[in-house]
């Protein structure tokens, strides 16, 4: 049910490639909430995607930005300040890639140039976002800056690979660059830790399959779907959390804080 709680606000969205993605489900939860937006992922994904379907069905425009090129972000930065007639009130950012987890390269053999590339995708893509609207004035007061992570970043998870240290640094990101912008802007930056959701991504993790399902039964009230993961992203982008900045918020059913549950007890009980 829509709340207007995002009328009036303008935003830029990450990363939304399919109906399974997470930004996905938030550029239609925002849509339905009354804001106006700008869709953008890279060129190669957009070829693989279906964000053109998505921009049509919300009323959105599409520019294509690599998230790794300050004049790619300059140019969609400005563009979408053009486009919404406005300053910007929100940001989610919904990226993340591992060249080495796609091409099956263990953590302890890591080919670091696929490395390095991961981890400006995943993690300093966030850092340049922030420092391109930051330079460019780009944020309203009180504005809100989202990226999407994973407990990975605090825990073993074997197979998550060189991603759990690409999260890790997101994170840290987060918490630094939420200070300064802060203090000059009112701007809040936070982080939004989901249980692992079948994406064109995650799907992507080896066992990524039996994990879901182990966390399923370790979570109190269960995996938080991608549907969930939106709407509390809108709730991140209102007014409602004025005061939220800085934090990695677990969106988990209670996954980070379970040591272990009666039902994976049983399981091993035999």
């Amino acid at each position: 049910m829509a709340n207007n709680l995002l009328k009036g606000k303008r935003g830029i969205i990450f990363g939304a490639l399919n109906e399974q993605s997470i930004a996905w489900k938030v550029a239609e939860r925002a849509h339905e909430e009354g804001a106006t937006f700008v869709l953008t992922n890279a060129p190669i994904a957009m070829r693989m995607g279906e964000i053109n379907k998505l921009a049509e069905a919300t009323g959105s425009t599409v520019v294509p930005a690599d998230a790794t090129s300050i004049e790619d972000l300059e140019n969609l930065v400005s563009q979408a300040v053009e486009i919404l007639g406005g300053k910007i009130d929100f940001v989610l950012h919904s990226i993340g890639m591992s060249v080495n987890v796609r091409k099956g390269r263990h953590y302890t053999d890591e080919n670091y140039d696929w490395t390095m590339k991961g981890l400006d995708v995943s993690a300093l893509s966030f850092h340049k976002v922030m420092q391109t609207t930051k330079k460019l004035n780009a944020m309203n007061d009180w504005g809100s800056i989202v990226a999407l992570t994973y407990i990975a970043a605090q825990r073993v998870f074997p197979d998550y690979n060189d991603m759990a240290d690409n999260k890790s640094y997101l994170e840290s990101i987060a918490r630094s660059f939420g200070y300064h912008y802060g203090i000059s802007d009112n701007v809040r930056v936070n982080t939004i830790s989901q249980s692992p959701t079948m994406t064109t991504a995650g799907s992507g993790v080896k066992g990524f399959n039996e994990f879901i399902n182990y966390s399923e039964k370790m979570s109190p009230l269960g995996n938080a779907s991608a549907l969930a993961c939106a709407d509390y992203c809108i709730a991140m982008f209102s007014d409602l959390t004025k005061y939220v900045t800085m934090q990695n918020l677990f969106h988990d059913g209670g996954f980070s804080n379970t040591g272990v549950t009666q039902e994976v007890i049983e399981k091993f009980s035999n």
